[in-house]
């Protein structure tokens, strides 16, 4: 059989995991990750691999560490409406 193309995330990565919900649905964890990332992570407990992933959204690397591919999706598209709201068509 061939390998299934969904994975489950590593409960390890439950940390990452929640940390991308937030960015993707709460406006203050957003706010307070585009106003101190590094500090933001930290408070979150995410360790340093995950920090540095995230640093340069590296898409490949944060899931090869557990992420969930639509949470680094969305993520990463709610972080950039919020650093330049007017390249995006809100719906």
């Amino acid at each position: 059989m061939d390998e299934a193309h969904y994975f489950f995330p590593p409960a390890a990565a439950y940390p990452l995991n929640r940390f991308l919900f937030a960015l993707k649905s709460d406006t203050t964890a957003r706010e307070r990750y585009v106003a101190d990332p590094e500090g933001a992570m930290r408070e979150a407990g995410l360790d340093v691999e995950a920090r540095a992933a995230l640093a340069v959204a590296d898409r490949d690397r944060l899931v090869a560490l557990g992420a969930h591919p639509y949470l680094v999706f969305m993520a990463q598209v709610r972080l950039s409406m919020a650093r330049d709201p007017g390249t995006f068509e809100y719906f």
